[in-house]
């Protein structure tokens, strides 16, 4: 699945200085591990330095009533994140979600980081599943996840 996600650059955009309209495609893939079970829910979010949520760029799994289980997410960006347009079906044992976005150049190599939450029914959540930089030195690499998700690679 790929999804160019317009209002990310905004969004993104006005966080790090607003009228800033400087931006790239960036291309972030969750590979998930095979595992029992459900479809993932997956919240791919964006974090400062300090690990403050800044924005949400993409929500695999439409039942709102199930994101809490998406812990840090749910913490920090709660009911109050606006996900209008970038949610999509949850994700398949050993699947990929695979989605594009614009990100302001101003989060790049700046401290950010992209964050995927996970959850299964009936079985454990994981917050921060995986965390990858914002950062044009580990562009591509994969970073591991601890949950259902095997890695996560930010690549621009």
């Amino acid at each position: 699945m790929s999804k160019t996600l317009l209002p990310v650059m905004a969004a993104a955009t006005a966080i790090a200085a607003p009228g800033l309209a400087e931006a790239r495609q960036v291309t972030i893939e969750a590979q998930l591990k095979n595992y029992s079970g459900d479809g993932a829910y997956l919240a791919v979010y964006v974090t400062d330095a300090a690990g403050k949520y800044k924005g949400t760029l993409w929500m695999a799994g439409r039942k709102s009533r199930f994101w809490s289980h998406l812990t840090d997410w749910a913490k920090q960006a709660g009911r109050s994140a606006n996900v209008d347009g970038i949610t999509g079906a949850s994700v398949g044992s050993g699947k990929t979600l695979k989605i594009s976005v614009d990100i302001a150049d101003a989060l790049i190599d700046a401290g950010y980081q992209v964050r995927v939450d996970s959850s299964v029914e009936d079985a454990r959540d994981y917050g921060s599943d995986a965390v990858a930089p914002l950062a044009t030195a580990s562009s591509g690499k994969p970073a591991p996840g601890k949950g259902y998700v095997q890695t996560l690679k930010v690549t621009f």
